[in-house]
């Protein structure tokens, strides 16, 4: 079966229109217990992504950040993933889930310190206030051994399959298709699979791993791969946040009630570059991100809510929360200085360690040499 034969759960089709595919009959129940308000906060938190995701990818280009990954057109799956997911939950993040990060309480500005250079990790990922979300990933893969991880410990511990949802625990960990290439995710897959460890393998298929197309990368639908490891996986349409929320919690619901790993290929397309550093008109054609403009996940929303008679003051607003959080991002990057050199020091352990304390000795008095003093 090829890619495109390949079953997807689809909620809402590309005008907006609510027209569940046969795969979605099952998710149904989720979206029907949604209220209008949080239909609508979808749509905001898409919204407002964008213009944040923007202003960053500017400020990039402006010379205030050393790389930018951008998000465009990958903001249903992540929204609708991250709302999916219950306040116990732990996310693993790789290094483009701008909205999952801001939904889960973590502030853009301490992404903007890491593509900065001004921080090693961006915050503290035990601080209450960033929701159970663990640092970017910059090193392909291995996030997912982190969540494997977790994930055994959590059920070594008794923090999963006791039936009580209030309590039980799961974890998300987000990856690219290129990622999927990776040993780490498959050995990930292994233990999550033999210890049944509560971990949703959310795979988000943008369809280029930088230059490689995903065809290049598997000749099988990448759904397939969670699955030959036991793991129940489903495909849905990346760009419909109604079927991004509804199949994320059906699975994340049967981790935390003891069934053990679940995977999800949210298939969507990277609107831009890889990250600020590539330029896709080397490698893919204007044709191809024509027609994934117009299944832009944001218009998309927008058309089903207004059908569902939203009020354009809706919309007004969004936007202008969309223009206010980008000129805030704006206005708190700029201001940002150089962290001292000592920080290249701190936390390479956890615990203050001696070999640390000499070469900063060593790095003082190597500076303190030169005629001109420490700089």
């Amino acid at each position: 079966m090829t890619s495109t034969e390949t079953p997807l759960v689809r909620v809402l089709q590309t005008d907006g229109s609510y027209a569940p595919t046969a795969e979605a009959e099952q998710y149904l129940p989720f979206i029907d217990a949604l209220s209008d308000a949080q239909l609508e906060q979808f749509y905001r938190d898409m919204v407002v992504i964008r213009a944040i995701d923007t202003q960053a990818t500017n400020l990039q280009r402006q010379g205030q950040l050393a790389l930018w990954p951008p998000s465009r057109g990958q903001e249903a799956a992540q929204v609708g993933s991250a709302y999916a997911a219950r306040g116990q939950d732990t996310l693993f993040p790789s290094y483009r889930e701008h909205a999952v990060t801001r939904i889960r309480g973590v502030d853009p500005l301490d992404i903007i310190t890491v593509m900065r250079g001004n921080s090693h990790g961006g915050w503290n990922p035990l601080d209450p206030k960033n929701g159970n979300t663990r640092i970017y990933t910059l090193v392909l893969g291995s996030q997912t051994l982190h969540a494997a991880g977790f994930g055994m410990g959590l059920v070594l511990d008794g923090k999963t399959g006791t039936a009580d949802p209030e309590r039980d625990e799961a974890v998300v960990v987000y990856y690219g298709d290129g990622a999927s290439s990776q040993g780490d995710v498959h050995e990930a897959m292994v233990f999550a699979a033999s210890y049944n460890a509560p971990v949703l393998f959310f795979l988000q298929n943008n369809h280029w791993a930088i230059s490689v197309p995903v065809q290049t990368q598997s000749k099988v639908p990448l759904v397939n791969r969670g699955a030959g490891y036991g793991i129940p996986s489903v495909r849905v349409d990346g760009n419909d946040v109604l079927a991004s929320y509804a199949v994320s919690r059906a699975q994340l619901d049967a981790a935390r009630n003891g069934g053990g790993p679940r995977a999800i290929e949210a298939v969507t397309y990277r609107m831009g570059a890889h990250t600020t550093s590539d330029d896709p008109t080397k490698y893919r054609g204007s044709d191809e991100e024509q027609q994934w403009a117009q299944r832009d996940p944001i218009a998309r929303m927008r058309a089903f809510l207004e059908g569902r008679g939203a009020a354009a003051s809706l919309f007004d607003d969004v936007e202008t929360e969309a223009a206010d959080a980008a000129e805030d991002l704006r206005s708190r990057a700029v201001t940002l200085t150089p962290p001292g050199r000592e920080l290249m020091f701190d936390h390479v352990y956890s615990d203050p360690h001696p070999v640390m304390v000499e070469q900063k000795a060593w790095l003082d008095g190597y500076e303190a040499s030169f005629e001109e003093g420490a700089r």
